[in-house]
């Protein structure tokens, strides 16, 4: 990497300007221009000289008889390289938090379940929590090799998700900032239901010969936005059921406890939880409403918590048709409330 230290924090922000003006317009950036950040607050005579100083040191230069300059490629190295180490700060700083969070999310929902399992004498699931906004919070592209660019999607919720992305032949780093720039402003805070085949088409349209890779960004960005097999389900109380003489013969016992060890069936169950368009309220099946075939002897209750920032689980309650609702739902609602508060109050922690 280039070495910046070189540069006061003045000739910085002056270069900085002038390869955000030239990535935006193509065209040779003058020191009127530069003047007008309004951050910068420096006279046209001041910015002229700083600008000659760092055309002197190779970081931009002078097409023809132009009076505007350009970024030369030592320029774009050197603001590449300030913008994948800003960015590289900030997705370790986001990821460590995350890591953090989720470990100790993950021993809260453990005692979760089996507290509840405890206090209503039932089967008893919690699953961790899921985007559910869909919402795109920024997309950083970075070339690995001349063959390979990776996509770092960063999701409602803090959610980070990488994709190497196989490209033909190498991407300048000129073009690089400007699809970063295209993707970031098109889609910042978008969801993925409001991109539209119009939306798509104008954007590979403006990616130019590039267009490929927006296609596999946006395939990227779809995949990382579903949910997958990053929920984990915390299950607590199964062998309940054996208390209950109408579920304890082999065949439902037996169907029920599959369900369990093998939560493919649950993962159906806190999909279709999330699915709800009003899914933050308590939910109950009853026998053949269950969604999950091999509950149809039980009465299952959902509720869904939510983190916050789009991020959403859900709470299962698995007993005989005859269970204590009213105690059912007291405690799933007192659950519930616990849970959206414990998160909230360690994401303002977190803040």
């Amino acid at each position: 990497m280039i070495n910046y230290e070189e540069l006061s924090e003045r000739k910085l922000k002056i270069l900085h300007a002038v390869i955000q003006n030239y990535l935006e317009t193509g065209e040779p950036v003058g020191s009127r221009t530069i003047s007008k950040y309004t951050d910068l607050n420096l006279s046209s005579a001041t910015i002229r000289n700083e600008m000659a100083d760092l055309e002197e040191m190779g970081y931009i230069i002078q097409p023809h008889t132009s009076a505007g300059r350009i970024p030369s490629d030592k320029g774009y190295r050197l603001y590449v390289d300030m913008l994948m180490e800003e960015k590289e700060q900030e997705l370790n700083e986001m990821q460590e938090q995350m890591l953090d969070k989720a470990d100790k999310m993950d021993q809260l929902l453990k005692q979760a379940a089996r507290v509840l399992a405890t206090n209503t004498n039932y089967a008893t699931m919690v699953s961790t929590p899921m985007n559910n906004s869909n919402k795109i919070k920024f997309i950083q592209l970075s070339m690995v090799d001349e063959e390979q660019v990776i996509a770092v999607i960063v999701l409602g919720g803090n959610v980070i998700k990488n994709k190497i992305i196989n490209i033909d032949e190498p991407i300048s780093n000129e073009n690089l900032l400007k699809l970063n720039m295209l993707l970031n402003t098109t889609l910042n805070g978008m969801a993925i239901e409001e991109i539209n085949l119009g939306l798509i088409a104008r954007l590979k349209e403006q990616a130019g010969i590039h267009s490929q890779v927006v296609g596999y960004v946006l395939d990227a960005v779809a995949d990382a936005i579903h949910l997958d097999d990053d929920m984990q389900i915390y299950t607590s109380g199964a062998t309940n059921i054996f208390k209950y003489p109408e579920l304890s013969d082999n065949q439902s016992a037996q169907e029920i406890i599959s369900a369990f060890e093998e939560k493919q069936q649950l993962s159906e169950l806190v999909t279709q939880t999330l699915a709800k368009e009003d899914n933050t309220g308590i939910q109950v099946y009853i026998g053949d409403e269950t969604p999950v075939q091999t509950m149809r002897d039980c009465s299952v209750v959902t509720a869904t918590y939510e983190l916050g920032d789009g991020m959403k689980g859900t709470i299962g309650i698995i007993g005989p048709k005859r269970m204590d609702y009213a105690h059912v739902l007291k405690s799933m609602k007192r659950l519930q409330t616990e849970l959206d508060q414990m998160f909230h109050k360690n994401d303002r922690k977190v803040e």
